[in-house]
């Protein structure tokens, strides 16, 4: 039995998606299992406590194997870190075959040149994704192999993360037992399960709204155009609410959650609620009071508009500042929140909606959930690299895996 299981470690909540490979079958992935623990050691996306995020996988990893009955032993594992770089690079490789005919040696040869760019010395590459080819003088290539040609060139996008980050996270992993095989930038990973190629086509965006970041990848043509991660998120909404209402940080995010809208527009000024029943259920020594829906709703509207900006600000960067005709899917938690798709459409000038697990069959709804589209996305993308794997023996795998191989080796000299 194939298990492929997606690891999506959030500054709340570790979830973990377990799928699995149907050989017989059309559909050849099949859902078996989605969980969640509460997450600790571990804050916008950097490991601040390995002891703990260790323990917390741990847990999460207990309560996968109890609910589908087998061992799990690899993961695919999503990192979401604001220091995230992501650049352009180009390679030039003359055709090897004396007929002129490119084939897969090539273009992996163009990939490896234009992997050879500057990293900064804390930083390593992530992935290496080709964006479009050139042959001869023919631009916007996809696909090359089987052309012929003398000269190919490659653009590739070329994701960096913080070295220091990536080892800290692999380290919590590892000491857990469990393989990795391979990292994976989470929105990346989260919109195999949420679009499909068509929009990729179009132009489209998927931001996923979490608890202490907010992360989006923008693509065009069928290609990666650009990815960012922003370091705010729901929890800024939560310790806005607790500095406005002067109430405990636990009382705020129940008040978020479960009184929370983005729209003061919706209510007038009379339009109160009574709070007194929720702060004594979280044990906040508050006197009975009332506080307003509206003066709520203003809180919220302002750190959204914020973050919707800030999303803004980056399209900008691309020049596609409301310029997406597939407009933007809002994934995580922190979209959730009443109101936050009409926020989005007022301050990003674009269609926006919630996304939705498209792709996958599934039985467990929990998977269709909001916040559990980056792990089933990590489940997607895990599938479909072995896919590729095997029909191209690709290069960039093998690397990888000699990359943990010897970081595993280092670690295991320090075990006692």
């Amino acid at each position: 039995m194939d298990i492929i299981t997606g690891l999506d470690i959030g500054s709340t909540e570790v979830r973990l998606v377990v799928g699995q490979k149907n050989q017989n079958q059309e559909e050849g992935l099949q859902i078996i299992g989605a969980v969640s623990v509460p997450a600790a050691g571990i804050n916008k996306g950097a490991v601040n406590s390995i002891e703990d995020i260790t323990s917390s996988i741990s847990a999460c990893l207990e309560k996968a194997e109890r609910l589908v009955g087998v061992p799990i032993t690899n993961v695919w594992v999503g990192i979401n870190s604001p220091h995230i770089k992501c650049e352009k690079s180009r390679g030039v490789v003359a055709v090897g075959k004396s007929d002129g005919e490119i084939n897969q040696d090539d273009v992996e040869r163009a990939i490896e040149a234009a992997r050879a760019l500057s990293v900064p010395p804390n930083y390593e590459i992530l992935h290496v994704i080709p964006i479009k080819y050139t042959v001869d003088n023919q631009e916007d290539i996809k696909d090359p192999i089987g052309m012929t040609g003398v000269r190919l060139e490659v653009e590739t996008l070329i994701v960096q993360g913080l070295t220091t980050q990536i080892n800290n996270l692999t380290k919590a992993i590892y000491r857990t037992g469990l393989e990795i095989d391979d990292l994976v930038l989470s929105p990346l990973a989260a919109s195999e399960a949420v679009i499909n190629s068509k929009q990729k086509e179009l132009g489209v965006a998927v931001v996923n709204i979490g608890a202490s970041t907010t992360s989006l990848v923008v693509f065009e043509e069928g290609e990666l155009l650009h990815t960012a991660v922003i370091p705010i998120g729901s929890e800024h909404i939560t310790a806005d609410i607790a500095i406005g209402l002067r109430c405990p940080i636990n009382l705020a995010e129940r008040i978020k959650v479960e009184l929370g809208n983005a729209l003061p527009e919706n209510f007038n000024k009379k339009d109160e609620i009574d709070i007194t029943e929720l702060a004594q259920e979280e044990d906040s020594p508050e006197e009975a009071r009332k506080v307003s829906q509206k003066y709520i709703a203003q809180i919220i509207e302002a750190r959204a508009e914020e973050i919707f900006e800030k999303v803004d600000e980056e399209f900008k960067k691309i020049d596609r500042s409301g310029m997406l005709p597939a407009g933007v899917f809002l994934i995580g938690g922190g979209a959730k929140l009443e109101g936050m798709v009409e926020v989005a459409k007022k301050q990003l000038r674009l269609p926006a909606c919630l996304g939705a697990n498209k792709n996958i069959s599934t039985v467990i709804d929990k998977v269709n959930d909001l916040q559990f589209l980056t792990a089933l996305g990590l489940v997607v993308w895990g599938n479909q690299t072995i896919e590729v794997t095997k029909k191209f023996n690709l290069p960039g795998r093998e690397a990888v895996n000699k990359y943990f191989k010897k970081l595993k080796d280092i670690l295991n000299s320090f075990k006692p």
